[in-house]
């Protein structure tokens, strides 16, 4: 039986990505830093343990020799609050992955795979998309320290993997669904649609929704970790892997969705100024060809059920 550690398991993905290993019949060690498992996460996790992955004794003290794989779901993913402390999201975002591979290293554990989570947001948008693995990255200087903090990680896994341990490096693009909190396109415009119709307003203001991107289920971004994590063949050390719907989409598409769903059709939507950001790139979407030539691994649920499972979820 294979037996899988998931870090951060307590956040929007680990839900979901503990649900799917364990229907795998996998068993499923979580790791985060509230003392127990929440309430969603616990009926799928066999063992949790209460921990600061930053810390290189907790991560001494696992029992990585009855582990697996480890999927790395610790990190932190605000974009905007990365501005204000980047030295925190490279304290979390690289150092981790640094421990648990140089934990592995120490202990000769070169058969259990890393998997580490990167982020579409690496590219450079000013490339005509769809990005593959190959489209040039964003430099560092154009972006946020989220995305740096992403690319450094990313640049400590190839020499990771270089030294011998088994890191596959994925980069999921947007994605969305049942259970995510507020913060992102969906969850947002939801709770604005719900208080205008509680309070009797007629429009709501947005930013520009005018803008395509790329969005994938939460379950079926679980499902590709899953995938990834259980190969056999195919997958290797040292890939790297798009994880995306490679369709854009436009957040007028998702409002729509939302005020079908939520009776709401009546609202109009306002373009606040203050929310458009001039630099933000009209169309950015990805390519997962490499991962469904390795895995198999195909999105399968589209937005329309997204939406719906997601308001189900409220």
């Amino acid at each position: 039986m294979h037996t899988t550690l998931i870090t951060g398991i307590n956040g929007f993905v680990g839900h979901h990505l503990a649900e799917a290993m364990k229907e795998s019949g996998c068993t499923v060690w979580g790791i985060g830093q509230d003392a127990r498992a929440s309430d969603v996460v616990a009926p799928f996790v066999d063992h949790y343990i209460s921990g600061d992955l930053t810390n290189r004794a907790i991560v001494d003290s696992l029992p990585l020799k009855e582990i697996d794989s480890i999927i790395n779901l610790a990190g932190l993913a605000n974009v905007g609050a990365s501005f204000d402390n980047p030295k925190l999201y490279h304290k979390v975002n690289v150092d981790i992955l640094k421990n648990l591979g140089e934990a592995l290293l120490d202990k000769n554990l070169l058969d259990v795979r890393i998997l580490a989570i990167s982020t579409g947001a690496v590219y450079d948008p000013n490339q005509p998309p769809p990005f593959t693995e190959d489209t040039p990255l964003v430099d560092k200087a154009n972006t946020s320290p989220y995305v740096t903090s992403k690319q450094e990680m990313e640049k400590l896994g190839m020499k990771l993997s270089k030294k011998g341990v088994d890191i596959v490096t994925l980069r999921p693009f947007n994605h969305t669904g049942p259970g995510q909190k507020s913060g992102f396109l969906l969850p947002d415009l939801a709770e604005q649609i719900s208080k205008a119709v509680a309070s009797n307003q007629d429009t709501i203001q947005v930013g520009n929704l005018a803008n395509l991107r790329d969005f994938t289920d939460v379950r079926d971004i679980a499902r590709a970790y899953r995938k990834v994590a259980l190969s056999t063949s195919g997958v290797t050390k040292g890939k790297t892997y798009n994880v995306c719907s490679g369709k854009p989409l436009s957040g007028l598409q998702i409002l729509d969705l939302l005020t079908k769903h939520l009776h709401a059709d009546h609202l109009a939507a306002e373009v606040d100024q203050s929310r458009i950001r001039p630099s933000d790139p009209p169309v950015l979407f990805g390519n997962h060809q490499a991962l469904t030539d390795d895995t198999a691994w195909v999105p399968v649920i589209p937005i329309e059920q997204t939406v719906k499972d997601f308001i189900a979820s409220l």
